[in-house]
């Protein structure tokens, strides 16, 4: 009988690496109305928050079709995949 592996690994993060999300630290403000430039789909930021594992600035936002919540790191919310529709 063959037993399953198990792989541990072992993490480590540089708190220094990433700068703790602020409120007005991104390019998109709580409230925004985007549009994501591939989908069409329209979305409502929430707030910039961070990611607990790594502390990367992670924008939170809502769908506007679905209501559903997402979270998507800073530098891809900004990376021109998302365009302002209003503040």
């Amino acid at each position: 009988m063959s037993h399953p592996k198990i792989i541990l690994r072992k993490y480590r993060f540089d708190m220094g690496t990433h700068k703790m999300a602020t409120p007005d630290g991104g390019l998109f403000k709580p409230g925004s109305t985007l549009r994501h430039v591939k989908t069409g789909g329209f979305y409502k930021v929430v707030l910039l928050a961070n990611i607990e594992a790594s502390l990367e600035p992670a924008y939170v936002y809502e769908s506007m079709q679905s209501h559903d919540f997402w979270i998507r790191p800073q530098l891809e919310m900004e990376d021109g995949r998302f365009e302002i529709i209003s503040e």
